[in-house]
């Protein structure tokens, strides 16, 4: 296998890291605008079976180029950038797997479902933590069951040693953690899609210790378009973000000032915008590049099997690691979005055109991929509604 990584940030990188621990996996190739800075972990491969190649997703062309000869593109670029790198790793005869995030994008990419289908390549949207993962294992627990009748995720990275005010810090882009603020989340309510505001439906779990107590609340982004495929055959789905208690509050004051606004104002004569003043003033406060992280992540489906009712409840807590410097955000995200483009490669995804994790990945090879890279998801049966 000869794997492109397009974006060399946090999340590529740690999914070309994945991608060198398979032995079938012959070389990496790294495109990122700068070839200049490699993240520690990766300085060993470089010159053997990783490569850095500089690579400008703005230029069609020379991208073209890049992914021609390869067998995936696994792409960790920004979401804005997806539709038109699928569209180039289609053309270059390349699987092609990307981190999603973005509904109307994955919409856009499914228009060319045929196109890709004519030529033999998989493409799969929406391959890192949130939407990703979670989607899997919601479509595993619904699988399970003779009808599901609903579906509730929630999903948080987070601080290990949290500090005030937020109890938060930075463990991936600051813009897309206000955008999932900002926008309104997707739910299935009473069977049919409805858009809710971010930062509202706030409500506790208990979890093992230490973490104990967490909030949940309604953000964008985690579920991509899983409502709209099973419209009016599940009750209720839902997707909520997890954070230390207190974070919503002090969150949605901030927004409701007009804090985290892209509408630029004048300020003294000068015209600024709020939420890029916001990340200037906050981002060196919650950037700790020595602190260690975890992603705290469960999913719980309910309906009945042998006409009783019963629930499964999927629930991961995954840590920084300590031996290569990889957050758990990094592993969480970056190791699937690796893992999806080796099975698409090795024919363990056999669909060829466009499809959603949840349509094509089958759960119990994905989990058994997750496991053999130490990310272990615990199953159980939950009685009742």
């Amino acid at each position: 296998m000869r794997i492109l990584v397009l974006g060399g940030g946090a999340q590529g990188s740690a999914a070309a890291y994945d991608l060198l621990q398979d032995g079938q996996v012959e070389s990496v190739v790294i495109g990122d605008q700068r070839t200049d800075q490699v993240a520690p972990f990766l300085r060993n491969f470089v010159g053997d079976r990783l490569t850095l190649k500089k690579v400008d997703a703005s230029d069609e062309p020379s991208t073209l180029a890049a992914m021609e000869g390869m067998d995936a593109v696994v792409c960790a670029l920004p979401y804005y950038f997806n539709y038109d790198m699928t569209r180039l790793a289609i053309e270059a005869g390349a699987h092609f797997a990307d981190l999603g995030g973005n509904t109307e994008i994955v919409e856009q990419q499914r228009t060319l479902d045929d196109l890709a289908g004519e030529k033999g390549v998989s493409v799969i949207p929406d391959c890192g933590l949130a939407p990703g993962m979670v989607n899997i294992l919601a479509q595993a627990g619904i699988d399970e069951l003779d009808e599901a009748e609903s579906v509730r995720m929630w999903v948080g990275g987070l601080p290990q040693d949290p500090e005030p005010p937020l109890n938060y810090q930075i463990v991936y882009s600051m813009e897309g953690v206000l955008d999932y603020y900002t926008t309104p989340g997707l739910v299935l309510h009473e069977g049919e899609p409805l858009e809710v505001e971010a930062l509202t439906g706030l409500e506790e779990l208990s979890f093992p210790e230490p973490l104990g107590r967490l909030e949940a609340f309604y953000t964008a982004g985690g579920i991509s378009t899983l409502p709209y495929r099973y419209q009016g055959d599940l009750r209720t789905m839902e997707y909520k973000t997890l954070r230390y208690p207190g974070h919503a509050t002090i969150m949605k004051a901030i927004r409701d000032l007009g804090l985290l606004s892209n509408e630029p104002v004048r300020v003294d004569g000068a015209r600024i915008t709020p939420r890029q003043f916001f990340i200037d003033r906050v981002t060196p406060r919650l950037h700790r590049p020595d602190g260690r992280d975890l992603v705290v992540l469960r999913v719980e489906v309910r309906g009945s099997r042998a006409g009783r009712p019963v629930g499964i409840r999927y629930d991961l807590v995954d840590y920084y690691d300590e031996a290569t410097g990889i957050t758990a955000m990094m592993r969480a995200t970056g190791f699937s979005l690796a893992l999806t483009g080796v099975m698409q490669c090795s024919g363990q995804i056999r669909e060829k055109g466009v499809r959603t994790p949840d349509e094509t990945v089958r759960p119990s090879v994905y989990l058994d991929g997750l496991a053999r890279r130490g990310i272990q998801i615990q199953r159980s049966e939950l009685d009742g509604r």
